[in-house]
């Protein structure tokens, strides 16, 4: 197994340092568009090699592929170029994983009733072709969605008779810290993704409806997580989950809830209202920026998390 790992950052590099400690493999080339952590990552063993990639390339992707003679391409970097390695995975001949789909596109005219393109969609959408050349493509498969998933199939067959909702709940006491010790606001994964799937309409799924969304952090509950971290306020959010499991969970209703909390949700109300989670660009002093690529480049850069 020759594996192309696309993203070096804090998934991309938690997938390499795991890795090292298997024996399923006989290559692993840790790519990234910046090859300083490619080449951080790829240090940790020796059967690894660095590389640069752009993942908005699917000519690229292809390319890296041949050239390693790759078997297997794991997608590690945002899902905003989920289709671009999707695709160069599929020209290569290569079987693909992904943690993410392939984002949605909000309904023109009904946002916050009707779904528009879903998560997954244009992955779905060629399953027939992957099928027909004999590969294999597993989409949503880190730990959420993915593991969330396998969950929610084994309670289905092994647990329980009848499943009325399919819920996942999302929530933690965590503190993030900058390098002095000081708390900041930063979450714990890609910024772009947290303001891309907690503003984008929140889709819920029932058996005699179907798919349909609703406003941004909707339907609040308090949930009472275990281990210690008690209870927290949990909201509607856009997620995988609630488009992976009703097509093999038989259940009546899936959610997916995160406990954001109100200083997290205000920030994004207010990146929101100014129009900052805008992904077309706008033209300032003569140069088009796109507010979403701009606005999570201020935000602070987490160095670790620890309990609250």
């Amino acid at each position: 197994m020759r594996i192309l790992l696309v993203g070096a950052g804090g998934v991309g590099g938690a997938f390499a340092a795991i890795a090292a400690r298997r024996g399923f493999f006989e290559r692993i080339v840790v790519a990234d568009f910046d090859l300083t952590k490619a080449e951080a990552a790829a240090a940790t063993d020796a059967r690894y090699v660095a590389a640069r990639i752009d993942a908005s390339s699917a000519e690229a992707v292809t390319a890296l592929c041949r050239e390693h003679g790759i078997t297997h391409v794991m997608n590690a970097v945002d899902p905003v170029f989920d289709m671009p390695v999707f695709e160069g995975a599929f020209a290569a001949g290569a079987d693909y994983l992904d943690m993410a789909m392939s984002l949605s596109r909000p309904h023109p005219t009904a946002p916050y009733a009707e779904t528009g393109v879903k998560l997954g969609d244009e992955q779905f959408a060629v399953a027939g072709e992957w099928e027909a050349a004999g590969r294999l493509a597993l989409v949503g498969i880190g730990v959420e969605p993915g593991l969330s998933d396998v969950f929610a199939r084994y309670a289905a067959d092994h647990l329980f008779s009848e499943i009325d909702g399919s819920g996942t709940r999302d929530g933690a006491n965590l503190v993030v810290t900058d390098d002095e010790g000081n708390e900041v606001f930063a979450p714990s994964f890609s910024m772009w993704t947290t303001i891309e799937e907690c503003l984008n309409p929140p889709v819920v799924w029932e058996k005699e409806r179907g798919w349909f969304t609703t406003p941004p952090f909707s339907e609040p509950e308090v949930f009472d997580f275990p281990e210690g971290i008690g209870p927290v306020e949990c909201v509607n959010v856009e997620h995988e989950e609630v488009l992976l499991m009703p097509r093999w969970v038989d259940c009546r209703r899936a959610t997916f809830k995160y406990g954001l909390g109100s200083e997290f949700i205000t920030v994004l109300k207010v990146l929101n209202t100014l129009g900052l989670d805008r992904t077309e660009p706008v033209r300032v002093k003569g140069v088009e920026v796109s507010p979403a690529t701009w606005s999570p480049r201020c935000c602070p850069t987490p160095r670790r998390s620890v309990r609250g």
